[in-house]
């Protein structure tokens, strides 16, 4: 009887479990935002790669599934707003373009005041990455921006020179105006009557069409992407280097409103998209400069000598940097030798030493 009564309730406990409405499904919603068109390397891998990742993993267990909203090319932010607009929430999260930001977030310009090193995308996005985990400074300068550090992301092999006319060496350069953005502009310092036009990559195209600028620095992905050929048909390859120039943001309020388990699934997978998008740039380097040949574009390699004068001509930039941000309490100074080390251990060395004019402790 006991027996009976036994299998009666487990059966009875079955029944009722099956019969239990299954654990609906959460949904989170989730604007993505950047200002850059959807052509664009790191947009295109963030709708093709980012967000299939993480619904993929999300779905293997079962408990969240994002309902994503993707606006770019300026609907709600322009490039330089991106860092504003997840600030404010108009995004919960953003692909922050570092390199407008050089007042709010001094940090991110790490690879930007060490040219002349790596001209590798995923060994400079693995070391700043590295840097923003194991010193407090990079987190902290989002955290202030109401916004958590995901990952680091670099797009570009290298930064070239391109030119509306022949460029052969540096003293090609002297006397002209080169549009950049950010922290490149400096390299232009110490080169004789050069004069530096700031500007974002879709302006690039109109200032050297319209006469604005004679030369600009970016990469052969870029010119490709935004056809520089039809308007700069030179490039010097100089291997200025690569530089880190995006990074996901996520809302600090929206972000606390995250599951946990949602938390780790994007920041995992941010790590994957730094490498992948690091690695799609690497990957079509060699072809982005065979296409810009195809598309009329003349290719002239920098000698050895023209990129040691260029780095020399500088001023230290890396060193004024690093003691910026010593001045302000942070660990400058120990940030750049660590950076500089882990490129080192890479393989990548470069043709200045920019820790030669920082103290010795």
């Amino acid at each position: 009887m006991i027996a009976k009564l036994t299998r009666r309730a487990a059966l009875g406990a079955a029944l009722a479990l099956a019969a239990a409405p299954a654990l609906a499904t959460e949904t989170i919603k989730a604007v993505v935002i950047d200002g850059y068109p959807a052509r664009a390397l790191w947009v295109t891998e963030f709708t093709n790669f980012f967000i299939p990742e993480v619904d993929k993993r999300l779905a293997e267990a079962g408990n969240y599934k994002m309902d994503w909203q993707e606006s770019y090319g300026g609907s709600i932010v322009k490039p330089k707003g991106v860092l504003e607009g997840v600030k404010l929430g108009l995004g919960d999260i953003g692909i922050v373009t570092t390199i407008f930001h050089s007042s709010k977030l001094p940090s991110q310009a790490i690879s930007a005041v060490t040219p002349f090193i790596a001209p590798d995308a995923r060994a400079v996005a693995k070391a700043v990455d590295e840097i923003a985990n194991e010193f407090p400074t990079m987190q902290n300068e989002f955290a202030a921006q109401n916004q958590v550090y995901l990952a680091t992301g670099v797009v570009l092999d290298t930064y070239q020179l391109f030119s509306k006319s022949p460029i052969n060496s540096l003293s090609d350069i002297e006397g002209g105006k080169v549009a950049g953005a950010g922290m490149n502009l400096r390299y232009l310092e110490g080169i004789e009557g050069a004069a530096g036009v700031r500007g974002g990559l879709t302006d690039f195209y109109n200032m050297l069409q319209t006469g604005l600028v004679d030369h600009a620095m970016l990469w052969p992905e870029a010119a490709k992407t935004f056809k520089i050929a039809e308007v700069a048909p030179y490039m010097l390859r100089v291997d200025l280097g690569a530089v880190n120039s995006k990074t996901i943001t996520v809302n600090k309020d929206y972000w606390d409103g995250l599951p946990d388990e949602v938390k780790d699934v994007l920041r995992e997978v941010a790590v994957l998209y730094r490498d992948h998008v690091a690695g799609i740039a690497m990957d079509r380097a060699a072809a982005s400069r065979e296409a810009y040949v195809a598309a009329g574009g003349t290719i002239v390699e920098a000698n050895a000598d023209d990129r040691a004068d260029w780095a020399a001509a500088m001023p230290n930039i890396a060193a004024e940097w690093a003691t910026g941000l010593d001045g302000k309490g942070e660990p400058g100074t120990e940030m750049l030798r660590a950076y500089l080390g882990k490129l080192e251990a890479s393989g990548y060395t470069g043709v200045r030493d920019w820790t030669a004019d920082l103290a010795s402790n």
